[in-house]
C-alpha cells in the first residue's frame, strides 16, 4: 500500500507540473492566433476583420495571466478544453476525439507487433550466441540507428513511387465514406501500411538488442542451470525458464513505449500526412491554434503519465522485490 501511494502523490505532482507548463509554452510563443490566420488566408480577409476576429476568439479580453491560468484548470476540470481558434466553432474535444483512434489505432498495433517479433528473435539470439545467428546483430544495430522519418521516406521511395504497391500519403480513400465495413477498413490497412512497416522496422531492432542482452545474462544463472540438469526440453528451458525472466524489463520498456505511442510519431504522421494527433499537432502549432496545442499537448503528457504508472504498477506485480525494496 505504501508502495501505491508514494506512486499516485509522484505522478499527482508530476501531472500538475505538466499541466502547468502545457498552458505557459503556447503563451509564449512567437505571434497570434489572428495574425496567422490573415497570413494563411493571403488578403482572403479583410484586414480590417481584425479587431472582430480578436473578439470572436476572445482575445480582446484583458485578463491577467494568474487569471488565465486559474480559468484554465476551472475549464479543465469539467471536462472543457475549448474551441479550436482554426476551426472554430469547433471544440477541441470533439478534435482530438477525431484524430487519436487514429494514432492509436497505427501505433499502438504497430508497437504490439514489433514487441512481440523483436522479443521473440532476442530470445532465440540470445540463446545461441556465438553461432550464426550473431550475424543478425549488426542488420539489428543498422535498423535501431536508423531515425524512423528517413525510414519512411525510403518506404515511400521504394513502395509508393518506384513500385506503385501502395499510396505514400493519406489515412483512406478520400473518395468513401468512413463507415464500419470491410471495404472500409481494408482501406484504412492499405493506406497505413507502409506508416505501420516504418514503425515496426525502427523500433523492431531495440526489442530484439534489449531481449537479446538479457538473455545472455540469465542463461549463466543457476536455475537454468538447474533446469538443464534435471533434463528438460531445450525448448522449456528457454522460454519457461530463460526468457521468461528476461522479458521483465521489456515489459516495463513496452508499458513506456505505449505511452510514447500517442506522441512519439509526429515526424512519421508528417512525413505520410496521416490524420493521427501529431499531425493535428503540428497543425495546431502552425496556426497559433493554443486551445488545440493545449489539448493534444495534455493529451500526450497524460499518456506518458498513465504508461509510467502501469509500468510501474506492472513490474512491480512481476517482480515483488521491487516492492519490498521501497520499504
Amino acid at each position: 500500500m505504501r508502495f501505491l501511494l508514494r506512486r499516485v502523490v509522484f505522478y499527482a505532482l508530476t501531472a500538475w507540473a505538466a499541466i502547468t507548463i502545457n498552458f505557459f509554452i503556447p503563451r509564449m510563443l512567437p505571434g497570434d492566433p489572428v495574425t496567422a490566420l490573415l497570413g494563411r488566408m493571403q488578403g482572403r480577409i479583410d484586414s480590417r476583420a481584425e479587431n472582430s476576429l480578436r473578439v470572436l476568439f476572445g482575445l480582446d479580453q484583458d485578463t491577467s495571466l494568474w487569471q488565465q491560468y486559474v480559468d484554465y484548470w476551472g475549464l479543465l476540470l469539467r471536462g472543457d478544453l475549448g474551441l479550436s481558434f482554426t476551426h472554430f466553432p469547433t471544440p477541441v474535444a470533439d478534435i482530438v476525439s477525431q484524430s487519436l483512434p487514429w494514432t492509436v489505432g497505427l501505433v499502438g498495433v504497430a508497437t504490439v507487433i514489433a514487441f512481440v517479433i523483436g522479443s521473440l528473435i532476442g530470445t532465440f539470439l540470445g540463446w545461441r550466441r556465438g553461432t550464426w545467428a550473431d550475424g543478425l546483430l549488426p542488420a539489428a544495430t543498422f535498423f535501431q540507428a536508423v531515425p524512423y522519418f528517413w525510414l519512411g521516406l525510403i518506404t515511400i521511395a521504394v513502395f509508393s513511387v518506384n513500385l506503385g504497391w501502395f499510396p505514400s500519403s493519406g489515412s483512406y480513400d478520400r473518395g468513401m465514406v468512413p463507415a464500419f465495413t470491410g471495404e472500409f477498413i481494408g482501406s484504412v490497412v492499405y493506406y497505413g501500411f507502409l506508416p505501420a512497416l516504418t514503425v515496426v522496422l525502427s523500433s523492431v531492432a531495440g526489442w530484439v538488442l534489449g531481449m537479446r542482452n538479457m538473455m545472455v545474462t540469465v542463461s549463466s544463472e543457476d536455475y537454468v542451470t538447474v533446469a538443464h540438469a534435471k533434463g528438460l526440453p531445450e525448448r522449456q528451458v528457454m522460454f519457461g525458464y530463460a526468457a521468461r525472466n528476461a522479458v521483465l524489463p521489456q515489459v516495463s520498456s513496452f508499458a513506456l513505449s505505449l505511452g510514447f505511442v500517442v506522441g512519439g510519431t509526429l515526424i512519421m504522421e508528417m512525413v505520410f500526412s496521416y490524420q493521427g494527433i501529431g499531425y493535428t499537432l503540428f497543425q495546431a502549432v502552425s496556426t497559433h491554434d493554443y486551445p488545440l496545442m493545449q489539448g493534444c499537448f495534455l493529451v500526450i503528457t497524460l499518456s506518458v503519465l498513465v504508461a509510467n504508472m502501469v509500468a510501474d504498477l506492472a513490474y512491480a506485480l512481476l517482480d515483488p522485490r521491487t516492492r519490498t525494496e521501497d520499504r
